[in-house]
């Protein structure tokens, strides 16, 4: 244990030195997730400016008195939309749909025909393609109010056209309805981890190898086990640290947030930051071996880079099954790595109760893939032929 702390002290000490790699993984693993919340913060207050505005671009707006009539009571403004306004909202220049209305509307309706009218927006045009929806609802609701002063005229109530009222029930719990926005931290958090052991356990193995660096050590006396452990233990604690920091930046970076509604909704604090350090605990073991694993039989670091490809992708991929299956948890995703942690990151999101043994599942198959990876790099390092 003696030599492997030593180990563990130099190994960790040289993956601190690395401060331009260090810094990298730092701005890629932890700064990213505060960053896209900032950004999806901005991107709601904007969408929310744009609704309190209460505006209708209209095109034809003096042809249609009694729609213009039925907006302002709706207490919208309406404004004229632009010559051009066709190749503005195709070029994504004007956020705004705009509803163009025939020169015999007014006459259309007093002959209780029904008037076409148009509403203009674009696919590709989020801005307005939002926007249009809102719109379409407006004009719902005149269409609502023009049909029950055409059967009160002729003396039919408006109820006798609806046979039945739809009242909805949302059996969500509000911990679940508000974990919806906090849902993509999991991930980054995940990747936090992945991105913070792949530099240290490339370059404690095969990195060592091409500088050249790794024959030396091995003359040395101690075990092979013992230098195994030490370069698995520091590999673990440069992975654990970036998960620390990716997790906790979540906390201020809510403060950043410049609308209401999200900041409102995104439940993240010491809790739920504690309990993801926990749940990433054996995973950063477990991924740092198997990098480790697949490093220690490549010559250089390039080669270790693309034989580490396949689990960058598998990591990255795993949680997307929660997406894909619309029937929700199974019991085997606790028994996959990086899924089995979204899934139960996902729980606390929640505030669903952990039983023991789906906690301890998990941990014991990410301490058998680490025991796994542990005794591959040892056997490969024993084998190691001294030049």
């Amino acid at each position: 244990m003696n030599a492997a702390w030593v180990v563990f002290c130099k190994e960790l000490l040289d993956a601190l030195r690395d401060r331009r790699t260090l810094l990298m993984v730092l701005l890629s693993s932890v700064a990213i997730g505060p960053l896209v919340l900032v950004l999806f913060s901005t991107l709601v207050s904007g969408i929310e400016k744009r609704a309190e505005a209460r505006e209708v671009w209209v095109r034809g707006a003096q042809h249609a008195p009694t729609l213009r009539n039925f907006l302002e009571r709706q207490t919208y403004t309406l404004r004229e939309a632009p010559a051009d306004f066709e190749r503005q909202i195709a070029d994504s220049k004007l956020g705004e749909p705009v509803l163009v209305l025939p020169e015999d509307f007014e006459a259309q309706l007093a002959a209780g025909e029904v008037p076409v009218v148009e509403l203009v927006s674009s696919s590709s045009n989020p801005r307005a393609e939002g926007g249009a929806a809102r719109l379409s609802r407006l004009l719902q609701g005149f269409n609502q109010e023009v049909a029950s002063l055409r059967l009160a005229v002729r003396g039919v109530a408006p109820a006798a056209l609806q046979a039945l009222q739809v009242e909805d029930r949302d059996l969500a719990q509000p911990a679940a309805r508000a974990s919806r926005m906090a849902s993509l931290v999991p991930f980054f958090v995940l990747m936090a981890v992945l991105y913070g052991a792949l530099n240290a356990a490339l370059d404690t193995t095969a990195g060592e190898r091409e500088r050249g660096s790794l024959e030396p050590l091995l003359m040395n006396p101690a075990p092979r086990e013992s230098l195994v452990l030490g370069k698995w233990g520091a590999v673990t604690a440069v992975a654990m640290l970036i998960a620390v920091l990716s997790c906790f930046s979540f906390l201020p970076a809510q403060w950043l947030m410049s609308s209401e509604s999200p900041a409102a909704m995104f439940r993240f604090g010491l809790r739920e930051a504690s309990w993801f350090v926990l749940l990433l605990l054996p995973l950063a073991g477990a991924l740092s071996a198997l990098l480790m694993a697949l490093a220690i039989r490549c010559r250089s670091f390039k080669e270790a880079q693309a034989s580490a490809t396949i689990v960058v992708l598998l990591v990255s991929l795993l949680p997307l099954l929660t997406v894909f299956r619309q029937e929700g948890e199974s019991p085997w995703h606790l028994a996959v790595p990086a899924l089995a942690q979204t899934t139960l990151m996902g729980r606390v999101l929640k505030l669903e109760p952990i039983g023991w043994g789906e906690g301890l599942l998990p941990v014991a198959v990410c301490l058998l893939l680490a025991a796994g990876g542990l005794a591959f790099v040892a056997r490969t390092m024993r084998k190691a032929a001294v030049r």
